[in-house]
């Protein structure tokens, strides 16, 4: 299974750096991604259990869409300007990691790191748009390097 979470690491960084340098990434690895998680995580539990993770995850993704849409919407902003779909398809197969609590604890830590992180990157100048999908895949993919040397189901346990 080692090999599996460093081809996921591989394409985190991939990720990373595409969103990072130029904010587009090739589309077909957030699939890849949803797989190659989906697979890890059911080498830990049963496949019940991770479609019901998957699917109480993916709702927790929608509702922060939701609510990100409502809010934009009475900005009178684009959403489109507002969030990348790249993000918003890192979103829905990141969704496909870890079991629900480890999942929304993981997710909301991740988007403060990509907001920190972007604060001390940003250099005090004006940028029109944030690599979330590569933040958040930095974060993600140290997560899974941490899951290296300490081998244990936590992530999909409850």
């Amino acid at each position: 299974m080692w090999y599996l979470k460093l081809i996921l690491i591989l394409i985190f960084i991939i990720v990373l750096y595409q969103d990072y340098k130029d904010r587009l990434v090739y589309w077909f690895l957030y699939p890849i991604i949803g797989i190659l998680a989906f697979v890890i995580q059911l080498y830990n539990v049963p496949m019940e259990t991770a479609l019901a993770n998957f699917g109480f995850n993916l709702l927790f993704i929608t509702i922060i869409l939701g609510v990100s849409w409502l809010y934009i919407k009475f900005r009178k902003l684009d959403f489109f300007n507002a969030i990348g779909i790249g993000d918003i398809l890192f979103f829905v197969f990141i969704s496909f990691t870890f079991s629900i609590v480890s999942f929304l604890i993981l997710f909301v830590f991740a988007l403060l790191f990509s907001l920190i992180l972007h604060f001390v990157l940003s250099n005090k100048k004006e940028q029109q748009t944030v690599p979330l999908a590569g933040y958040m895949s930095l974060f993600f993919g140290v997560i899974y390097v941490t899951s290296f040397f300490y081998n244990s189901p936590f992530l999909y346990a409850y």
